[in-house]
This record gives C-alpha cells, sequence and structure tokens, in this order.
C-alpha cells in the first residue's frame, strides 16, 4: 500500500509539474498587454484549475503557490518599483504567491456539481474572483503613491484591475467549460468524451468565442490610452486617444455575426428534431 502510495504521489507530482510547465508558457502568450502591469493570456490558469479538479484543493494551491513564483521570477522587475523591504513582501505575496494560489481552490465544484464543465467553470469563475481581489488589495495598499493615487486608491485599484481580469475571466471561464465538456478529468489518464446522438453547439461555441474575442479588442483599444506607458498614472484625459470608430465597427460587428451564429443554432436544432 505504502509503494502504491508513493506511487501515487509521484504520479500526481509529475503532472502537476508538467501543468504548471504548460500554463508558465501559456502566461506568456498574451493576448493583451496593459502598459504598466497586468495582462489577457490564453487561458494560462486553466492547467492549475485542471490540477486542482483532479487532485483536490491541497495539491492545487501548492500548484499555484509554486505557479506563483515562478510568475514573480519571471516578472522580477517589478520589486524595482517598490522601495522598502516590507512593501516587497507584500508584493511578492499579494500580487504573485498568494494571487495564484488561490487558484487552486478552481475545484471545489467537484463535489458539489455533477455536470463536469460547469464544475470546472464555476470552479474557474471563483479562483479568478479571489485573485482578483488578492490584486485590489495589493493596488489599494502597497501600490498606492507609487501607481496608483493616494486618494481613491481602492476605486482606482478596482478599475484598474478590472481591465485585465474582467476578460481574463472570461477566457479562463470558458476555456474550462469547454475542456470540461471534451475530456473526462475523473479518470486516472483524461479520456475523451464520447457522446452518443448529442450534438456538438459548434455554432454557439463559435458566437460566444466571438464575444469574448470582441471584448477583449474592446479592453485593449480603450483601456490601454488610460493609462501613461512610463509613469502608470491614470489619463482622463485618454479617452479622446481612444480609436472610438474601431471599438464600435468591433462591436457592432461582433454583435451581428453573434446574432446570425445563434440563430443559425437554433434552426438546425429544430431541423434535427424534426427529423
Amino acid at each position: 500500500m505504502e509503494k502504491k502510495s508513493l506511487s501515487s504521489k509521484t504520479r500526481i507530482m509529475v503532472e502537476s509539474a508538467i501543468l504548471i510547465a504548460i500554463g508558465t508558457v501559456l502566461s506568456l502568450i498574451k493576448i493583451v498587454s496593459l502598459p504598466y502591469g497586468g495582462s489577457v493570456t490564453v487561458g494560462a490558469l486553466v492547467p492549475i484549475i485542471i490540477i486542482a479538479y483532479r487532485w483536490g484543493a491541497g495539491w492545487g494551491v501548492a500548484s499555484g503557490f509554486i505557479y506563483g513564483i515562478v510568475q514573480q521570477l519571471i516578472g522580477i522587475h517589478v520589486l524595482g518599483y517598490v522601495t522598502t523591504w516590507y512593501s516587497i513582501i507584500a508584493v511578492i505575496l499579494l500580487d504573485y504567491a498568494v494571487a495564484f494560489a488561490v487558484i487552486g481552490f478552481g475545484g471545489l465544484f467537484r463535489k458539489v456539481i455533477k455536470d463536469q464543465a460547469l464544475a470546472l467553470a464555476l470552479g474557474a469563475l471563483l479562483a479568478c474572483v479571489l485573485r482578483f481581489i488578492c490584486h485590489v488589495v495589493s493596488g489599494a495598499t502597497v501600490w498606492a503613491g507609487l501607481s496608483i493615487p493616494n486618494e481613491a486608491a481602492l476605486i482606482y485599484s478596482l478599475a484598474y484591475n478590472s481591465t485585465y481580469m474582467i476578460p481574463e475571466t472570461l477566457v479562463t471561464f470558458f476555456a474550462s467549460y469547454y475542456l470540461g465538456s471534451v475530456l473526462d478529468f475523473g479518470k486516472p489518464v483524461p479520456e475523451r468524451i464520447v457522446r452518443q446522438n448529442r450534438r456538438v453547439p459548434v455554432l454557439r461555441i463559435c458566437a460566444w468565442g466571438l464575444i469574448t474575442a470582441a471584448l477583449i479588442a474592446d479592453v485593449a483599444l480603450i483601456f490601454s490610452k488610460l493609462q501613461d506607458a512610463e509613469s502608470g498614472e491614470w489619463l482622463s484625459g485618454g479617452l479622446a486617444l481612444v480609436n472610438w470608430t474601431a471599438v464600435i465597427v468591433v462591436t457592432c460587428a461582433a454583435a451581428v455575426v453573434t446574432a446570425l451564429l445563434f440563430i443559425a443554432d437554433m434552426i438546425i436544432k429544430k431541423r434535427k428534431t424534426r427529423y
């Protein structure tokens, strides 16, 4: 039994290490990168959520913590902006170690919700909200007076961190839901889920993907103009610099195409139901 337990733990450690590495690589592929910190990735948090879902919160939190330390090493230059030793520790904890360790709670819904895709998606939502809270607290305390104004620091921190965490949450949510709908993570080795006589809602998936892409594009077009690239200060006058024509075109085009995709999906569904 001890040998089996040791073998099982070794396998979990190896799997976790591989997923942490995948998450790290995904974190380097940025869809949007704000000028003074914060970015939207291609689902970098999903591998940590999978670890948490498969092996529990303990492994998830530990993996998230290690992932956070790796992210800190990648972004080590950030520590150059703070001056005191306690502020350095606070940044390491709030913006990295704890902020990513809480992603390990992404598997809490496994035993509560039977639908794996929904359980993963809600776990992703919870994990991202917890991470968002860590960044907001850090912004309102450590970064107040540095990259965030002292006045209304909490409101500023909420607004700034929302600019990248909202789209990052959406990407993580939909990526988790999709993977949960096509792979069975309850198996020792994840297997593809085979559904008989069940239509895959490709058009619906494309529609939601388009909505997410449009939101990310709007965030990139608008919020990149609201912050000074060098000082990080909020530029209220930056709204005048936004290419609103591009924002309107992207939003309207996405809305029209999304509506057409949903309508087409409904028509196809009704036709298949008849026959």
